[in-house]
């Protein structure tokens, strides 16, 4: 019997690298290059897609480019566009172009919402009924960042977070977010919580963003799956992390992520070659060398000529 049963179904993973990395790539990616790199990732097997981020050109330049990115972009019919919206006059922004779907993000940690988005809980709520009514054809994806752990206040208790998922439900939301922001979660509690969302949800589509920050992030999701969640939120080189969480790192990373679940037996419509390709050609544009591991290694199958053996 398999450690983690294969589910029916398949698993979804969403490629987040282009708007959660490039946010704090440290340096500008022209748009020709971010175009280039999601017209590859298009054509990879990814369910979603986080182009960009509808935030301040001021607050991040490095994704000042959002409409000009979504305008010159090749769609793949089976592929949803997403991008972040954190407030009304993102939305303005963002109902001004081509997408399928906004993600709109509030921490349940009070410390790290006004850190984060400075406004308290409660604002940024009234906030996302607001822009959910006004949302017209978008579908509209809640995300509720620190969901394991804060930064500033230590481990969040599993009772707020579903108290802040009830909430959500009661507006109305069919697709949410939880975010292991600084990467403090366990097995056994990304168990315990995906457990009992499943059990109050069952039709609610939930997707689990998961960070490698303390080398649990590919653990987490096999505890995820178990747990009856099949959508995650990966990053292509495991490069990313939230600039207002101190001493968080990358996202998991995507082709780590999916050369697990491929190799185990599960189903993931991931084209790992083209992947690893695509993970080293941002990595050639940025200069940088990301943490992601398969990339480097070479997935199970790769095999080197054997040395001649030396001399008896």
């Amino acid at each position: 019997m398999s450690f983690v049963q294969p589910p029916p179904h398949p698993i979804q993973l969403q490629e987040v690298g282009m708007r959660d990395g490039l946010q704090s790539a440290g340096q500008f990616v022209n748009t020709d290059d971010k175009v280039r790199i999601i017209n590859q990732l298009s054509g990879l097997g990814f369910a979603k897609i986080e182009v960009t981020s509808f935030v301040s050109p001021t607050a991040v330049p490095l994704l000042a480019d959002a409409e000009a990115v979504l305008a010159q972009i090749d769609r793949a019919h089976n592929v949803d566009y997403v991008a972040l919206v954190p407030n009304r006059r993102g939305l303005e922004r963002a109902l001004a172009t081509d997408l399928d779907e906004i993600n709109v993000v509030m921490s349940v940690s009070e410390a790290h919402n006004l850190a984060n988005l400075r406004m308290t809980r409660k604002q940024s709520f009234e906030q996302f009924g607001s822009i959910m009514a006004d949302a017209g054809h978008l579908r509209v994806n809640a995300t509720l960042a620190t969901a394991f752990g804060c930064p500033f206040n230590g481990a969040t208790e599993v009772k707020e977070v579903m108290d802040w998922v009830q909430r959500y439900l009661d507006r109305g939301v069919s697709s949410i977010t939880i975010a292991d922001t600084i990467g403090v979660a366990t097995p056994n509690q990304v168990y315990e919580l995906c457990a009992r969302l499943r059990a109050l949800a069952p039709a609610l589509e939930i997707t689990l963003h998961l960070h490698n920050t303390r080398g649990l992030g590919v653990a987490n999701a096999y505890a995820a799956i178990a747990a009856g969640i099949h959508r995650f939120d990966a990053s292509l080189g495991g490069i990313g992390g939230c600039p207002y969480a101190p001493g968080a790192t990358g996202n998991i990373c995507s082709e780590d992520l999916a050369h697990a679940l491929l190799r185990d037996g599960f189903s993931c419509p991931i084209d790992l070659a083209g992947l690893i390709n695509t993970t080293k050609a941002l990595e050639a544009i940025l200069g940088q060398r990301f943490p992601g591991l398969v990339k480097e290694s070479g997935p199970r199958e790769t095999t080197h000529p054997l040395a001649d053996a030396p001399n008896q």
